[in-house]
């Protein structure tokens, strides 16, 4: 209960008549005892809260950056009126900052045997599953003097899923896509299985495409031309470990990562391959596999948006291993991870030869801006050691990339906002040299 202060106290007061407004202690008693009527029966008339129907409806899920409406339903069963202020309390990252007092309290009317319904608009700041907290309601009586407070739970969940903000180079991309796959005049040479047509041989094709027949009854040599496998094994495995919770700009690079492989998935998909998700440090933390083409990008989705980095070092054999369980015949393995010195050489380096011989093996690594800024930087002590210090950094990355591709393994370093398009056009190569 709560009392409403001196505003109430003069109400209260007005209301009575003038003879009793007497300063002597007759007065004052007469007045303390309206005034406890009063309060008694503005008590009396509030509407009870416990006996109260709640139930919830509305969004389940949102991308992380849009807004999800939840509608509250408050049913009055009681033969008195509903006059209240309602609380819908949610999680701290279910608004962006400053705006959770406005969207989270309400005030509500309900007529006995009634219901009516309030509306609460979530914008929330982080990926992941947001629980509804209490719901707490004040009901006031006719005065204002007194009020009823009670709390009720009342269960609801919403998904907050990546942002997939790649989507937008996905058009640009089916387009290279329908080139390779024989819808355009275009053709490309590679190992596919499925022959298109005959041309001359140029420097570079492969001697293994070379058709003897039809060049012994042309004057030039004839090279068969081939469109690109489709049903292929993707694999995708991101590096959920201590090197993912790094931030580069506003985000930590396991969003950048994931975003990319959003791109990635939903291209593949539509270039007829399978596409699978690992994500692993010391334990998998998620796992897509043997889903439908139409189930693979709300899948990759829903599962990513509880991923989060965990601050551990990750287990390289683990990962390895589990990859290989998961694509047990021949795919093309996306590792979505760091190329710092230290976890490849002493991760990633030593289990590659399990990798490499039976797969494709693709490494797409997120690049910090910042870097390439401070190398340029000059005007001052500090600025001369931040270049170098770039310098350095750059030169280490350069190194261990050489080091991997000596290994066979397919190199793709970029910044956050390039790394999902660099990565679908590296998959887009591979794809036209016939090596998936």
């Amino acid at each position: 209960m709560a009392f409403t202060g001196r505003a109430a106290l003069l109400a209260a007061l007005g209301t009575l008549p003038v003879g009793i407004w007497d300063p002597s202690w007759t007065g004052i008693l007469a007045v303390n005892g309206s005034l406890a009527l009063a309060c008694a029966c503005d008590f009396a008339l509030a509407a009870p809260v416990r006996r109260l129907g709640l139930t919830r409806s509305g969004d389940t899920s949102v991308r992380l950056g849009e807004t999800a409406d939840v509608t509250l339903t408050v049913t009055n069963p009681s033969g008195r009126p509903l006059r209240a202020r309602v609380r819908d309390a949610w999680p701290p990252s279910s608004w962006r900052p400053g705006t959770e007092v406005a969207a989270s309290r309400h005030r509500l009317t309900v007529p006995p045997g009634e219901r009516r319904r309030v509306t609460t608009r979530l914008t929330p700041t982080r990926r992941g599953d947001r629980q509804a907290d209490r719901v707490t309601i004040r009901s006031y009586g006719p005065l204002g003097l007194f009020s009823r407070q009670g709390t009720h739970k009342v269960p609801w969940t919403v998904r907050v899923l990546p942002p997939f903000t790649s989507r937008k180079h996905l058009p640009a991309k089916l387009a290279r896509l329908r080139e390779l796959d024989g819808r355009t005049s275009v053709l490309t040479r590679g190992e596919g299985t499925e022959f298109d047509s005959l041309r001359e041989y140029v420097p570079g094709d492969d001697t293994r495409s070379i058709d003897w027949r039809a060049t012994a009854r042309q004057t030039s040599v004839a090279v068969r031309t081939w469109r690109p496998e489709r049903d292929r094994h993707i694999l995708l495995v991101l590096d959920t470990g201590r090197t993912s919770a790094g931030r580069v700009g506003d985000a930590p690079r396991l969003d950048a990562s994931m975003d990319a492989a959003l791109l990635l998935g939903a291209l593949a998909t539509r270039a007829g391959d399978r596409v699978g998700l690992l994500a692993y440090d010391r334990r998998v933390r998620a796992l897509v596999q043997g889903r439908a083409a139409g189930d693979v990008l709300p899948s990759l989705v829903n599962a990513m948006s509880t991923l989060e980095p965990e601050l551990v070092e990750t287990d390289a054999r683990g990962l390895t291993a589990m990859a290989l369980r998961t694509a047990p015949r021949r795919s093309l393995i996306v590792l979505l991870t760091t190329l710092d010195t230290a976890p490849i050489e002493e991760g990633l380096l030593p289990v590659l030869p399990q990798l490499t011989p039976r797969h494709t093996v693709l490494l797409a690594s997120v690049a910090d801006p910042r870097i390439a800024r401070m190398a340029t930087a000059r005007g001052s002590t500090d600025a001369v050691y931040e270049a170098a210090a770039a310098a350095q950094a750059h030169s280490e990355r350069t190194r261990m990339a050489e080091r991997l591709r000596r290994h066979g393994v397919t190199i793709v370093d970029a910044t956050p906002e390039d790394l999902a398009p660099a990565l679908a056009d590296a998959y887009l190569a591979l794809k036209a040299a016939g090596r998936l």
